[in-house]
């Protein structure tokens, strides 16, 4: 009798308490997922080495930039802002970044400038380069689209000439706009070279838009190189998205880097994103690397 009192009392306790801790030690490596420093971005303005070393201390595989201007990335060069990256863990391998739509006569100075971009983000070892939104205007007829699609070709072949990647980045006005009669998401993919132009597919947006982010992949596969993983605050906090489709037709859509995005929270920024990430690691349907 006294043995079971102890087993119960002391013994069972502590084997529970060793499995608790036990599954909440997840090493890094466990899942390859990303995080867009716009999600921090008050951290990184103020700290950015002390939040990328939280960022990688957290389980974060790699980051997407934020903040490129004039050949530098957070104010720093290349180089270094890469260094910082490395010496948290993780690596910098995308970032958001744009310039206005050129006239005509502009188009020589805008692909010197994206050049330069190209440039810079490779020195610092990152490999892909996104657009984050169009503006209004764009989504005024099919010409106006028209001459955005183009442009994205255009700096889509200047990236691979150079060993680079493009792509474009949604919000919700791409599904929730025509252009003469047609979803402008849906004119866009069909009017850029899937040789040249990637798209990262935010899954907050297209269900805030309505519509159905697998139906996309089975008209337009293989396009959706990269998805941004976002809720209406920390992932998995609203209980509204339902992740698991758009996971479970990974390969359909040619997806390989997962980013987790962070806009409005319920925390300080960074616990926010260290709970989205938690999420993201106990879902059973995320698997572990994608490349």
């Amino acid at each position: 009798m006294k043995r079971i009192d102890y087993l119960s009392r002391f013994l069972f306790p502590a084997l529970i308490m060793v499995l608790i801790l036990s599954a909440c030690e997840r090493p890094r490596e466990d899942k390859f997922i990303g995080i867009q420093l716009w999600s921090v971005r008050g951290d990184m303005q103020a700290d950015p080495e002390g939040t990328l070393r939280e960022l990688g201390e957290m389980g974060y595989s790699y980051v997407e930039a934020a903040s490129y201007a004039n050949g530098m990335f957070y104010g720093m060069e290349p180089e270094t802002f890469s260094s910082m990256v490395q010496a948290s863990g993780m690596e910098f391998i995308s970032s958001h970044v744009s310039r206005a739509l050129p006239s005509e006569e502009e188009y020589d100075e805008a692909m010197q400038w994206w050049g330069t971009a190209i440039d810079a983000h490779q020195r610092a070892g990152a490999n892909y380069l996104v657009v984050p939104s169009l503006p209004r205007s764009a989504f005024e007829s099919k010409e106006a689209l028209g001459r955005w699609t183009e442009y994205f070709n255009r700096i889509g072949e200047l990236c691979r000439e150079r060993g680079a990647y493009f792509g474009f980045h949604n919000h919700a006005i791409e599904f929730t706009e025509q252009v003469e009669g047609q979803v402008a998401y849906d004119f866009m993919l069909e009017n850029t070279d899937p040789e040249l132009v990637f798209f990262q597919l935010d899954l907050y947006w297209i269900d805030d838009a309505g519509a159905d982010a697998v139906d996309y992949f089975h008209r337009y596969p293989g396009r959706f190189l990269m998805y941004h993983v976002k809720d209406h605050q920390e992932v998995g906090a609203s209980g509204d998205m339902d992740f698991r489709p758009a996971f479970e037709n990974a390969d359909l859509a040619g997806m390989e880097y997962i980013i987790v995005e962070v806009e409005d929270y319920n925390y300080e920024p960074l616990e926010s994103v260290r709970i989205s990430l938690e999420y993201l690691m106990d879902a059973d349907y995320v698997e572990a690397d994608y490349r």
